[in-house]
């Protein structure tokens, strides 16, 4: 088994599923216009369309950060922050621009203020040496819970990323 196809594995996604069954986000730099990242998340593949476009595909399962961003002559007409699970064939998910067919909505913010608190959080994560990728969905549900009421969220410690690991690995 490969690196890539091992960390897949453990993070419990199907890095063998069938192309039909993987969740593809298009994204797209146009700079100044349109921005489209991925901020964080281990696609199983990407097709290049073009010098400004390009497609990822992520397995079923796997958690991954979208960052959108568009402005018009005006100035910034949007900022968006999603974090999405990649959902499995016949799973009910939410649509959402650019992400085909859906995903799992773990966490959303809108507004750039929003946006780079939760990028300050993801950065925090990653400091920590943990993988955002590999972070619990209920702590994304949370962060995304105590944000939304406007209060703190809970940090995420290598402790409580054990924990998750643990509960993951018996099946609780």
């Amino acid at each position: 088994m490969t690196g890539l196809a091992t960390r897949f594995v453990r993070a419990g996604c199907d890095v063998h599923a069938p192309p039909e069954d993987l969740t593809q986000v298009e994204l797209v730099w146009i700079e100044k216009q349109i921005e489209h990242w991925i901020r964080f998340g281990r696609p199983a593949h990407e097709q290049v369309l073009d010098r400004r476009r390009r497609i990822l595909f992520f397995p079923p399962g796997s958690v991954f950060a979208l960052v959108r961003w568009a402005a018009n002559k005006h100035g910034t007409v949007l900022s968006r922050l999603d974090i999405l699970r990649a959902v499995g064939r016949g799973e009910t998910c939410q649509t959402i621009p650019t992400v085909t067919p859906g995903g799992d909505i773990l966490l959303r913010v809108d507004g750039w203020p929003k946006v780079e608190r939760m990028l300050q959080l993801i950065d925090t994560i990653e400091a920590g040496d943990i993988d955002p990728a590999d972070v619990s969905s209920d702590h994304w549900r949370h962060v995304h819970n105590r944000l939304a009421a406007g209060e703190t969220p809970r940090a995420y410690t290598m402790q409580r990323h054990r924990a998750f690991l643990l509960r993951r690995e018996i099946g609780a």
